[in-house]
């Protein structure tokens, strides 16, 4: 039996050149909302693919809904949207995401 997944497309507003500009999620929602998996995306294009989410960590948190993520608890910054299983394969197979030069645009300070 497979697990209820929920895919999600965190979009990243900052001006951090070594941080992700956008986080795709992999959420286990049969178990406590836990990403199985994820993508980073730079802004340079380059991808790098997380299949051990918690590794290292010391607390095991769930990961938000979208709403969460879209609501002030995690400032203006964030914005996140439900995105489908395909995407998020097609990107962690190939390692290619190619939207994103649609949201490059400068960030004022």
């Amino acid at each position: 039996m497979t697990n209820k997944m929920e895919y999600i497309k965190l979009f990243w507003k900052h001006n951090f050149c070594d941080e992700p500009v956008v986080i795709f999620y992999e959420v286990d929602l049969e178990n406590e909302r836990l990403a199985t998996r994820s993508i980073d995306i730079f802004a340079d294009g380059k991808t790098k693919n997380i299949d051990n989410f918690y590794e290292g960590a010391i607390e095991i948190v769930p990961i938000p809904t979208i709403e969460e993520f879209n609501s002030d608890m995690y400032g203006e910054e964030f914005n996140a949207c439900l995105m489908a299983g395909e995407e998020f394969e097609r990107v962690w197979s190939s390692r290619i995401y190619c939207e994103i030069s649609m949201l490059m645009k400068p960030i004022s300070k």
